[in-house]
């Protein structure tokens, strides 16, 4: 199989949650974060919009937003199903 076409395991993968304190939806998306992530053993960190002028900017009207491998996948709610086919798909 051409390497273009092979998956990247899911180790191999980021995901990124953007949030900022005290946000609601942000905690939901957390937990969904870490349960899928922890199931695949893949690779996650959170970004705080408040330190962040750029994610701020960016980002302000969305939050949460996750991101897988740095391209944004979801904002306001996460499925737990649609992230988990994006990192093992």
């Amino acid at each position: 199989m051409s390497p273009l076409f092979r998956r990247r395991p899911p180790q191999d993968r980021l995901v990124t949650l953007i949030r900022k304190p005290g946000c609601h939806l942000c905690d939901d998306a957390q937990v969904v974060v870490e349960k899928v992530c922890g199931d695949l053993g893949v690779p996650w960190e959170q970004k705080d919009i408040t330190e962040d002028r750029e994610l701020h900017d960016q980002y302000w009207e969305q939050i949460p937003v996750v991101l897988v491998d740095g391209v944004q996948h979801t904002f306001w709610r996460v499925n737990d199903d649609r992230l988990r086919k994006a990192l093992t798909d």
